[in-house]
């Protein structure tokens, strides 16, 4: 494989043309036929990696994306699947094991990983175009003519990738993350006549972002918190909330311009951020680097913050694939944590019309794949719900994967006249997950430990009923306490139950395990030493 230097327009119109192949292709990863396809699954988190670094146990992530490796179900389809650092064979075997009717050899033998053996603070996708011994292992592997390329998100990166292995990459161009970000989704939000908070522009320092602050709260005299985002910003990391009420004898009518931009500027230091370590001085850093926007706090008492996901086709069909109510922590409830699917019923199909609006007007700036957007819900108590648009994500986000876990192992589908997901044999269903099951005393867990737990309490997703539990994020266990997981049921109160005895048998599970190696429970034979060892 000649990796060749050329030019960055060379490159630009190199990879729209593989592009243009991608309508012949993609169909295969989304419908169960026979067709050949060789997918190439890069988890690289090509992202700001000090806003990555927010998240904890973020290096782990990359393991997100192995619900692809359910597609192993179509007997003619290859995957091949790099890492930063190689996953621990358990993780794989688990995953293989939830094919219905593949042969686990089978599968095995169409799955190729491969590792860069770096752990360090690059994406994935640059890891690799520094190996070009790997990127030549990865461009033999694949027939060129059947494969495409997958990425938790889209960079410079991973349009580089695509270029030098000849390979068309199945996601939203790099020029066009800008549409992804907090500005960009505020635009596109307008362009597409979606109810949205009122806000800024995107600013570029903290004497801006004050005044643009004042400006938006002299637009609504009544204003009581504004959030400021980093417009990279990711999960809710680079948000912070800015509490006006303490200087509200500075309020548009009480005091001139001029103080309150003084008193806003001021306050910027004592705003709750919501990462846990994040301060004033990294957080006015990174403004210059990323940018910024003030948008207004939506208040309410009853408020909910629903999403839903989309896909643009190679063929520029705009789909809903999804809608979700999503589980909210830190602070004041920005960071997101987990999800239930599908969304309340009461303003759910208002979610898929919204999301249509946009999914239409990114289809015009030319995206593709996967689309996502954040609303927040108000009761207005008399049944209407008020639904703003926060931001919309391009990008593999946290629904992703659960509901690609769900159509992937029951090959049911979604209905858009209710919004809810059917199974083949006609029941619908439902789920809780989570990326953020996360407690100190689950430090110290193995995978093979947790694969013991799983099989003694029959926590595995069951074929049979379709229902039960996946999980992921299995890699963070033991350094982070932390776990993902699916859970599926028939019935909203099903899929709880089902969450609830995980988290229930977990607990039990590592209750005395810092104190008496004896309340250990040991579903496996002891080790058996070799004689010669």
């Amino acid at each position: 494989m000649a990796i060749l230097n050329i030019s960055e327009s060379e490159q630009v119109e190199k990879f729209h043309h593989l592009q243009l192949t991608l309508s012949d292709r993609w169909k295969t990863s989304e419908s169960f036929d026979n067709n050949e396809a060789d997918i190439l699954i890069i988890p690289s988190l090509s992202i700001d990696q000090r806003e990555l670094q927010k998240i904890e146990g973020c290096e782990h992530y990359e393991e997100r994306l192995l619900f692809s490796l359910i597609r192993l179900q179509n007997p003619r389809t290859r995957l091949v699947y790099v890492t930063s650092v190689p996953l621990h064979p358990s993780i794989i075997d688990y995953y293989l094991q939830l094919l219905p009717g593949i042969p686990f050899s089978h599968a095995r033998n169409r799955l190729l990983l491969l590792s860069t053996y770096d752990s360090s603070l690059k994406p994935l996708s640059q890891k690799i175009l520094e190996r070009p011994r790997l990127l030549k292992r990865i461009h033999q592997a694949l027939r060129l003519d059947k494969s495409f390329m997958i990425c938790y998100n889209s960079s410079h990166w991973e349009g580089e990738l695509s270029v030098k292995l000849g390979v068309p990459l199945y996601a939203a161009a790099p020029d066009l993350q800008i549409w992804g970000t907090k500005s960009g989704s505020r635009q596109i939000f307008k362009e597409s006549g979606v109810p949205h908070p009122d806000g800024s522009e995107k600013i570029w320092n903290h004497t801006d972002l004050a005044e643009a602050t004042s400006d938006l709260w002299e637009r609504q005299p009544t204003l009581k918190r504004v959030v400021v985002k980093l417009n990279e910003g990711i999960s809710g990391e680079g948000n912070a909330l800015l509490d006006l009420r303490p200087i509200e004898n500075l309020a548009p009518g009480k005091g001139t311009h001029v103080e309150r931009v003084a008193a806003i500027s001021d306050r910027f230091s004592t705003m709750r951020f919501q990462a846990k370590l994040e301060t004033w001085d990294n957080f006015s850093g990174r403004i210059p680097e990323l940018g910024a926007i003030s948008e207004a706090f939506v208040e309410g008492e009853i408020k909910r913050s629903p999403s839903v996901q989309g896909r643009i086709t190679p063929t520029g069909e705009v789909e809903i694939l999804s809608t979700h109510d999503q589980i909210l922590g830190g602070p004041d409830g920005q960071i997101y944590l987990g999800c239930s699917f599908p969304a309340d019923e009461r303003y759910r199909l208002q979610l898929q019309q919204l999301g249509l609006q946009v999914g239409r007007k990114l289809a015009e700036k030319g995206t593709l794949e996967r689309f996502g957007v954040d609303f927040i819900a108000v009761d207005q108590g008399n049944g209407e719900w008020d639904i703003q648009a926060i931001e919309i994500n391009l990008r593999k986000g946290g629904t992703t994967h659960p509901f690609m876990t769900l159509k992937l192992l029951t090959n049911g589908r979604y209905d858009l006249s209710t919004g809810l997901f059917y199974s083949q044999q006609g029941r619908p269903k439902y789920y809780i997950a989570t990326d953020n099951l996360q407690k100190e005393r689950y430090q110290g867990l193995l995978p093979n430990d947790l694969m013991d737990i799983i099989a003694h309490h029959r926590l595995h997703f069951d074929s049979g009923t379709e229902t039960g539990t996946v999980f992921h994020l299995m890699g963070c266990l033991s350094q982070f306490g932390k776990l993902g997981l699916t859970s599926i049921g028939d019935s909203p109160q099903q899929a709880q139950d089902i969450y609830n005895k995980v988290v229930k048998v977990l607990d039990e599970e590592t209750r005395s395990e810092n104190r008496d190696l004896s309340a250990i429970s040991d579903y496996s034979f002891p080790v058996a030493w070799d004689e010669h060892s």
